[in-house]
């Protein structure tokens, strides 16, 4: 084998694409923190697919641009931190071949060790023992065994790039302490491996396929556009699980079934209660489908069809005044929603802990805001802020600024407290300054057992976290929450305490909460009905 097809090629890509997919909740399951917002996997998985999808839509017979297909629908599809860098490592990669109509075994080896210095060169502050720890190390080896070994074709290159990769995500732990506290090798070095490991299937002449659920068609829950709300039915609901279905519940099954009728799928289960997100163009199929395990107790459809409808109309008729700032942000949950909103957001993305919009959803909103001279992002999540300014990258010719935000309540105080009157500079250094602070905190379940900061922590307990340590795990709500304001309640400089209730949480138990520490403290307590789901409770403490 001297050079490789396009044929060999995209059986590459699809077979990298599947292998990693059918994995996806295996590498969402190696979190270091045992709550269930885990989606190192299900990024990766949803950029890749953005990518090899592009690749395969591109005839020409240059592999130069298929690479290169390949990198913008990696670049434009990036979700989180993971697939951000994944993006990158192949946009190296295309950088390297670019121009060769074809590429023999030692000029892979180079486009991928280019991979890891592009990708490393696009973070600014690169953590050992990560995706990218991976990359580097695999790809330096490798081609330097390609060196030594000449004769080598595509099979036994990437035999070796394989090897080293197993080998250098085995050693993730020595070089993250983090992971090897808690006994999990890296994520995002995990996603790579799945990758790599599915190329290697099909240069041996056996292509990976997509698992049920998995598949690669354009109603997959691994479609481009999470957040496309323009047609269908946005469907929401909450079945609760009858005394057959509890034990006999397969969520694998239901998710496999469910995404076979849309896209942008969420499904979380909570002991005997289900909660589902979907866009479909057969809502009743859904519903249809999830009753046949229990009853609805909660159930909401929009037809985002006649929104976007209405939405362009209106657009056509009153054309949008010239503003100075424009605002985008991203949260999930109604309440939250309207909060921004009512704050000066122009646009909230809908998205966040389990979630991540992508680059191209970032891109289509900061073009929606053309009539803004300087458009703010804020991206509410450490996962979300490099898609966000590799989307601010892309659209060079348009001034956006990326306000790093980490968390719900740094987004809250900064947009609430955002002057429009301010000079740009001066807006960015306010908002900074707020942020610097806010002390963010949240209450959550366990989804597995584990040991974390000297905490034992069993699955189905309420964990506490402050920051990002755990405080406290308890199988009683109350009592983590109270624990975690305990340890805020120490912070004697404090003046404000908003409390921002999620879905699960009720008037009740907010009002004890509030009683608690104003009998306490001498905290300020505001309390904002966000509806978020996954977190009972976010916290801000200024």
């Amino acid at each position: 084998m001297e050079n490789l097809t396009i044929k060999q090629f995209k059986a590459m890509l699809k077979s990298g694409a599947a292998n990693l997919a059918n994995h996806q909740k295996e590498v969402d399951a190696l979190n270091v923190f045992p709550v269930p917002d885990g989606d190192t996997g299900t990024n990766m998985s949803m950029t890749f697919t953005a990518g090899y999808k592009e690749a395969d839509r591109c005839y020409s017979e240059a592999i130069c641009d298929v690479a290169k297909a390949l990198s913008k629908g990696l670049l434009m599809g990036a979700r989180g931190n993971s697939g951000v860098i994944t993006s990158q490592i192949f946009r190296g990669f295309f950088m390297y071949i670019d121009g060769r109509e074809e590429i023999t075994p030692k000029e892979m080896a180079e486009a991928f060790e280019n991979g890891a210095r592009v990708a490393y060169k696009a973070i600014m502050k690169p953590v050992e023992g990560t995706i990218l720890t991976v990359i580097r190390e695999a790809s330096w080896y490798a081609n330097h065994d390609m060196e030594s070994h000449p004769e080598y074709d595509f099979v036994q290159y990437m035999e070796m790039l394989v090897r080293f990769a197993k080998e250098s995500v085995d050693r993730t732990p020595e070089l993250l302490p983090v992971l090897k506290e808690v006994g999990v090798v890296d994520s995002g070095g995990t996603g790579l491996l799945y990758i790599l490991e599915g190329f290697l299937s099909a240069l041996k002449g056996e292509e990976i396929e997509f698992s049920a659920g998995n598949n690669d068609n354009d109603n997959s829950v691994l479609a481009l556009d999470v957040d496309n709300e323009e047609f269908g039915y946005c469907t929401e609901f909450i079945v609760r699980l009858n005394e057959n279905s509890i034990k006999s519940f397969n969520e694998d099954h239901f998710r496999a079934k469910m995404a076979e009728l849309g896209e942008s799928l969420v499904v979380v289960r909570d002991d005997d209660l289900v909660k589902v997100h979907v866009h479909t163009l057969t809502p009743g199929d859904a519903l249809n489908t999830a009753q046949r395990y229990g009853e609805f107790i909660k159930l909401k459809i929009e037809n985002m069809s006649e929104q976007h409808s209405s939405i362009m109309a209106s657009n056509k008729e009153t054309p949008k005044e010239r503003k100075k700032f424009g605002i985008i942000t991203v949260a999930m949950g109604s309440g939250l929603t309207s909060l921004f909103k009512e704050f000066g957001a122009d646009i909230v993305i809908s998205g966040g802990q389990t979630m991540n919009p992508s680059t191209e959803d970032f891109v289509a909103k900061i073009k929606e805001l053309e009539h803004c001279d300087h458009i703010f992002i804020f991206p509410n999540n450490g996962n979300i802020i490099l898609a966000a300014n590799q989307a601010k990258d892309i659209l060079s010719d348009v001034d956006v600024t990326v306000i790093e935000t980490r968390s719900i309540p740094e987004g809250l105080s900064a947009i609430s407290m955002f002057n429009h009157e301010d000079d740009k500079e001066d807006a960015i250094d306010n908002c900074k300054e707020i942020i610097a602070n806010v002390f963010s905190s949240s209450v959550t379940y366990a989804i597995k057992d584990t040991s974390f900061d000297g905490i034992e922590v069993k699955k189905g307990d309420y964990i506490a976290m402050a920051g990002k340590s755990i405080i406290a795990s308890d199988e009683n709500r109350l009592n983590a929450i109270k624990k975690l304001l305990d340890k805020l309640m120490e912070n004697e400089e404090a003046e404000l305490l908003t409390l921002i209730a999620g879905e699960d949480s009720n008037e009740e138990e907010v009002e004890e909460l509030v009683a608690y520490v104003e009998n306490n403290s001498d905290l300020e307590v505001t309390v904002v009905k966000g509806d978020q789901p996954v977190y009972c409770y976010l916290l801000g403490l200024e």
